[in-house]
């Protein structure tokens, strides 16, 4: 297993939309295996594909409290169920540092398949409801700084250029 490069705001490719996952074999299951090891390594709760340069639908989650339950997501969508918003402080293993208030929906019912390329469901509500869908964000090329204010979003990233300019 390897921790993976993961990519940071304002970096262009983390804009790409993912593809679907077509094929189910050991390299998958190898990738899925390094994105929670690369996940832990950040001590983040969910990383999509997209934010290690694999623009293929994949996510990984672990909400657990224990952090040794992790789940994996291979072409997930969601449903809203409860249209009612709640407001979550979010943060990003891709913007690093900064923790903003997004306000989302609070029961989603999860669809995806498994490493295998079993279908399942899962009705989410509380942080796994808000994960799946930040993580689901960023595979349509979404970050959770889109939710904020121009001016908000442009503040992190000059102070994010800034810090990539220091340690190039």
């Amino acid at each position: 297993m390897a921790i993976l490069e993961i990519l940071e705001f304002p970096d262009p490719r983390l804009r790409k939309i993912a593809t679907p996952v077509n094929v189910f074999d050991s390299k998958l299951d190898d990738l899925t295996k390094d994105m929670v090891e690369t996940m832990y390594d950040a001590q983040g709760i969910g990383l999509a594909a997209t934010q290690i340069d694999v623009h293929k639908r994949i996510l990984v989650i672990d909400v657990s409290e224990s952090k040794d339950s992790p789940q994996v997501f291979i072409n997930p969508s969601f449903e809203i169920i409860e249209e009612e918003l709640s407001d979550y402080d979010e943060g990003c293993l891709s913007v690093p540092g900064f923790y903003e208030t997004v306000s989302r929906p609070q029961r989603v019912l999860i669809k995806a398949q498994d490493q295998t390329g079993g279908a399942f469901e899962i009705d989410a509500s509380g942080i796994l409801a808000v994960c799946i869908q930040h993580e689901t964000d960023h595979l349509d090329g979404k970050l959770f700084v889109d939710y904020l204010s121009s001016l908000k979003r442009q503040r992190i990233r000059s102070k994010l250029e800034k810090e990539h300019k220091k340690s190039a």
